[in-house]
């Protein structure tokens, strides 16, 4: 413990930021604003100052960019907002890809964008990206999420060509940034283009890949005085209207509702949505889990995910559990009478509604809080004697909550504070837990040290539980040759789940990953890495080993822009997991097993491309084995149309695992051989850069065949035979259709219609062939659903001129 203070002492007392040499441009102030119609003609870019020179990020670093596909970018301002216009000059304009796509969506197309940081501070920006085809793509940059694409804004483009190349025009208003009321205003900015033909990426201010943060190597933009932040203020009011119906029960729905957004500060806003409507978030791609842990699916609501970048500190904080299973439901209920059944359980709670405020200022100190309520949510019971109706509460009125204060310094560290709390009204469970978390580098960017240290409360029948868990890792961040050490802790009390995700806790973790690559192409290879990854793992209480593993892994791209990889890692000795007898203090001791992965993608510039991966895995001692491998062809028919479909099979053939514990308390394990075939089908067409129509359709088949051969786990953790029989056979499918429309028919306004399908199906019939499952699943209820939400934005700048 001494030591680890040492070093953090070390890191604190040496951390300053790494001077780079910075190209700088100066804006000049117009008393007209240019029409943005991608001409660049307007008699206000005639004076302009222009950045030019770009240099390669990718695939090489600091390549001067071809003669004949030359850069320049003019920048200008009024009252209202900044104006880019950018020059793309290509020798043959005909050869620019420009495929269409929905917004944020690259897809296989030039592009050009722009970072802006108005802080200057090394680490936080906002991107605005527009592709040759005129698609609008922006992110909210910061070193702890990376390119963080759910945050949109309302700006303004548009692009034009001549036989010399492609143009953008730009206006992105003020409210669109963050800055502080400063007279002058001095600005970190870089430039992008993407030469898609060539997969060539430039930059008007050098990056150097080796180290550090690609925001750390911004320009600066001069020449911005007397502006003023002005009142961000938008409203998005939206109507929407649901049929649904499913096994012949038809059910309406009309809603409406308000989004909000709201500058409280130059560098703060909040976020509000008041009676929020998710019925088009996209659906989950539902496995069969036979395992001991909680499934997790991304977040499909646009307002959790949008500007999350600092609610994720510390990884506490789980949107999905806002509005999911009510904490108190269940398939059966213990009060319930011998001639009484459940009727209505719902399995989704419903958001009343969700505010976050999130921010941070010019000298790093950056604050988001969230916080929603949940309405209460109930079951319904039947006596089927009397035909009377009772009612029992699932999920009370509860209040969610997220608090995170970080403070950042020297353009590459940052310490933080993080806090999620849940409170359920009544005597339901409460939870708290808070973090403190840091991220600190040297001045070189050389080394970096992070970590966390966490504690949970949990409150439940009126007793406190409180846990402890923290996370260390030691790294190695520049130069060729690069490493890591970690160190993860949960105790046997630690629990973050009420808003957090947690799939299992006391235990101990420690991990080392060394690995090589390159960062200028060489004869053969645009890009090459190849590393070492190993771990070790311990149960906290009791102290006793449980498991290790070690994974060699590589990939590369070749010259061709063709990439291929692979893995193979294997446990060394038997494992002992505490998890899958789901029982506390019992363990299995399983067998080391064996893994092995190969993978190739062609090139996507291609019209016809695919995706294609095999793997294998065997285990050491017992008969059990497996394979699997996937295909995915992507065909673009032209720059608005493309087709991707995607096939997986997996087989595991003798595979032991839990079945059941009997009511003396015997745990049954069975071998079994299971079966996963998965095929997705994605089609777009694109009418222009703001409307498309979409199709998503999904198919998961999984049946499990156990072979009549069980066992009963012993307590030194072997299995033995057991004469159990039962029929575990299981049938699983789940069903999905999106047919999606989308039309904005003016910035930040939309219209989506929206047709889906689906059918989920448990059955036991494991033995049928693939034709003659597809024809059970559609005899099976279909659910089936129509929606059309119209969204319409405004700005309160705007309505103010209006007025």
């Amino acid at each position: 413990m001494k030591n680890i203070t040492l070093i953090i002492l070390f890191f604190f007392t040496t951390i300053i930021y790494s001077q780079n040499e910075k190209k700088e441009l100066q804006a000049i102030r117009v008393n007209e604003s240019p029409k943005i119609d991608g001409k660049l003609d307007d008699l206000v870019w005639q004076n302009a100052n222009i950045a030019r020179d770009f240099v390669m990020i990718r695939p090489g670093s600091g390549d001067a960019e071809p003669d004949n596909q030359k850069t320049e970018v003019k920048i200008i301002y009024d009252n209202t907002g900044i104006y880019i216009g950018a020059s793309m000059f290509d020798p043959d304009p005909t050869h620019i890809l420009q495929q269409l796509t929905e917004r944020d969506d690259f897809g296989t197309t030039d592009f050009f964008g722009i970072s802006i940081n108005p802080n200057n501070d090394g680490q936080n920006e906002f991107e605005f990206f527009v592709t040759a085809a005129g698609t609008q793509m922006d992110a909210q940059v910061s070193p702890s999420n990376g390119e963080d694409f759910s945050w949109s804004e309302v700006w303004f483009s548009r692009i034009s060509y001549d036989d010399k190349g492609w143009y953008v025009e730009m206006k992105i208003p003020y409210s669109a940034l963050r800055f502080t009321n400063d007279k002058t205003q001095i600005w970190g900015v870089n430039l992008h283009r993407r030469i898609e033909s060539k997969r060539e990426q430039y930059t008007w201010n050098f990056v150097d890949k080796t180290k550090g943060n690609i925001s750390q190597y911004a320009g600066v933009l001069t020449g911005i005085s007397d502006i003023t932040p002005p009142t961000r203020l938008s409203f998005s009011p939206f109507a929407s209207f649901n049929v649904g119906n499913y096994d012949d029960v038809t059910d309406t729905n009309f809603a409406f509702g308000l989004d909000l957004k709201y500058g409280l500060t130059d560098n703060f806003t909040l976020i509000a949505t008041l009676i929020p409507d998710f019925s088009q978030a996209g659906f989950d791609n539902i496995t069969l889990n036979l395992g001991p842990f909680e499934q997790r699916f991304d977040e499909q609501r646009q307002f959790f995910i949008e500007g999350a970048d600092l609610l994720n500190k510390g990884n506490l904080f789980f949107s999905r559990r806002i509005g999911n299973r009510p904490v108190g439901h269940s398939d059966t209920y213990d009060d319930l009478n011998t001639h009484e059944e459940v009727t209505e359980n719902p399995t989704e709670v419903d958001v009343l509604n969700a505010i976050k405020v999130t921010g941070r200022t010019k000298k790093g100190l950056g604050i988001a809080v969230l916080n929603a309520i949940t309405k209460e949510t109930k079951a319904t019971i039947l006596d089927t004697l009397t035909g009377d109706a009772r009612k029992i509460i699932t999920e009370p009125l509860a209040n969610y909550n997220v608090l995170v204060i970080d403070q950042e310094f020297n353009k590459n560290s940052s310490i933080g504070f993080v806090n999620t709390n849940v409170t359920r009204d009544g005597s339901f469970r409460d939870a708290n837990v808070s973090s403190l978390v840091f991220n600190l580098a040297n001045k070189e960017n050389s080394y970096k040290i992070s970590g966390d240290g966490s504690t949970s409360t949990v409150r439940e029948n009126k007793e406190n539980t409180t846990g402890f868990a923290s996370s260390l890792r030691f790294s190695k961040t520049k130069g060729n040759v690069r490493f890591n050490l970690d160190h993860e802790f949960n105790d046997d009390k630690y629990n973050k789940n009420d808003l957090g995700f947690q799939r299992r806790n006391n235990f101990q973790y420690f991990s080392a990953n060394v690995n090589y690559q390159i960062f200028e192409p060489t004869k053969h290879f645009n890009n090459f890495r190849v590393g070492l990854f190993a771990g070790y793992f311990r149960r906290f209480k009791p102290s006793v080993y449980t498991g290790n593993f070690i994974n060699l892994y590589g990939f590369a791209t070749t010259k061709k822009q063709n990439s291929f990889g692979g893995n193979i890692g294997s446990d060394i000795g038997d494992q002992k997991d505490y998890f899958e007898p789901r029982t506390e203090g019992r363990f299995w001791l399983e067998n080391p097993k064996t893994n092995i992965r190969m993978w190739f993608s062609s090139d996507y510039r291609k019209k016809f491309a695919y995706d294609v991966a095999a793997g294998g895995s065997w285990y050491n001692g017992n008969d059990g084995y497996g394979y699997w491998w996937e295909f995915g062809p992507r065909y673009r028919v032209n720059d608005k149309l493309q087709f991707n479909y995607s096939i997986e099979m997996d087989k595991e053939f003798n595979d032991l695992g839990y079945v059941t514990t009997l009511d003396d308390g015997t745990i049954i394990f069975g071998k079994r051989d299971i079966k996963e075939i998965e095929n997705s089908l994605s089609t777009k067409y694109s009418f222009n850069d703001r409307s498309s129509i979409s199709l998503i359709a999904r198919h998961y088949w999984s049946p499990v065949t156990y072979k009549e051969e069980y066992f009963e786990l012993e307590d030194d953790g072997t299995l033995s035979d057991n004469n159990y029989s039962g029929d575990n056979d299981l049938n699983f499918n789940s069903w999905n259709l999106d047919l999606r429309y989308v039309w904005e028919f003016t910035r930040g306004s939309e219209v989506v219609a929206l047709y889906r399908n689906s059918i989920l199906n448990f059955g036991s019939d494991a033995d049928l062939s693939y034709q003659d499952n597809i024809g059970n699943l559609f005899d099976q209820p279909l659910g089936q659903s129509f929606s059309i939400k119209i969204i319409y934005y405004l700005d309160y700048n705007q309505v103010k001129t209006w007025l």
